[in-house]
């Protein structure tokens, strides 16, 4: 059995802040998934030219609770950083030095989160606007998010696992670089489809399929079977090396822990991607998949930083 470390107050506050950020990520596709995201129009800060909006609609009041729960995350992550500077100016050791670079990583990758959100607002990028630079939009929105879920995780690993930094093998970093590519590829051909799908609806799959070859179709729509192909593709890639890094690190625990989390996050994001599919992608199926897809980029996260450290008192 892995021993469970003890967590510092700091590192249980870590954990709320990556769960919260979490939340406030499945709320943003809720956002996008309901069509809100023109909720206040193309107004930064304000909202329609209200601070507070006087008689909101439904998407409205989607739009403007998205931009609170964004601000309120402004909040978390700024104790975050604030703790992580006091406490390596307290305790000035390695494990403190790492804790404040991710956290500092995570606190400017809000702030970009942030800022494409606006972007999005200001360029009337929202609800079912086309235009040609959206797809390029939801593409580094996808990318944005998931660095900053990496130095979230990251923060959270330093602060409660104290392990030895170490370069693995090249096939072994190989590997690993393989997947986080293969990862940001799924994801952001998953935003597109996701994209598509809300703009050019379907009413059964053989439409949808049609839709997907015909020369007439917009360029996403044409583009979104590569996010199946990349999924199963992917799929593989990952339960292989996960079941490879297992074989090969067997006495290495936490190693063997986070690769069979691997590994059982695949196999539950394949089966919920085809069902999400299966079923023309309703909100919630978007937003089960979208979670699942988040908690395997994080689980990675957390098999590659135990790939690149090893146990105290291991040489």
């Amino acid at each position: 059995m892995l021993p469970v470390p003890k967590m510092s107050r700091f590192a249980r506050y870590a954990l709320f802040a990556l769960a919260f950020n979490l939340l406030v990520i499945i709320w943003g596709v809720f956002l996008r998934a309901s069509k809100s995201g023109d909720g206040c129009g193309q107004f930064w800060l304000t909202c329609n030219g209200e601070l507070i909006p006087s008689a909101p609609q439904f998407k409205t009041i989607i739009e403007f609770s998205h931009r609170l729960t964004t601000a309120l995350d402004g909040l978390v992550m700024l104790i975050l950083i604030g703790w992580a500077v006091a406490n390596w100016y307290r305790q000035r050791n390695s494990q403190t030095r790492r804790i404040f670079a991710a956290s500092a990583g995570a606190f400017v990758f809000v702030l970009t989160e942030a800022a494409v959100g606006a972007g999005l607002v200001l360029t009337g990028n929202t609800a079912v606007a086309v235009t040609d630079t959206r797809p390029l939009w939801a593409m580094g929105h996808l990318v944005n998010t998931f660095i900053l879920l990496v130095f979230l995780t990251l923060t959270v690993w330093f602060s409660v696992i104290d392990r030895k930094l170490r370069l693995p093998e090249r096939k072994t970093v190989f590997l690993i670089a393989a997947g986080v590519v293969l990862l940001l590829l799924v994801g952001m051909s998953g935003s597109l489809a996701a994209l598509s799908n809300m703009l050019f609806p379907s009413q059964s799959l053989a439409e949808g399929i049609s839709k997907d070859f015909s020369t007439g179709s917009n360029l996403i729509l044409r583009l979104r079977l590569s996010h199946p192909v990349l999924s199963i593709l992917t799929a593989v890639y990952l339960f292989f090396v996960a079941g490879w890094l297992r074989a090969r690190n067997s006495a290495d625990v936490l190693l063997e822990k986070t690769a069979k989390a691997v590994s059982l996050l695949v196999i539950l994001q394949t089966i919920f991607g085809a069902a999400t599919l299966l079923t023309l992608g309703p909100i919630v199926m978007q937003l089960g998949h979208l979670l699942l897809a988040d908690l395997l980029w994080i689980a990675f996260v957390l098999m590659a930083a135990a790939v690149f450290s090893r146990p105290a008192g291991v040489d």
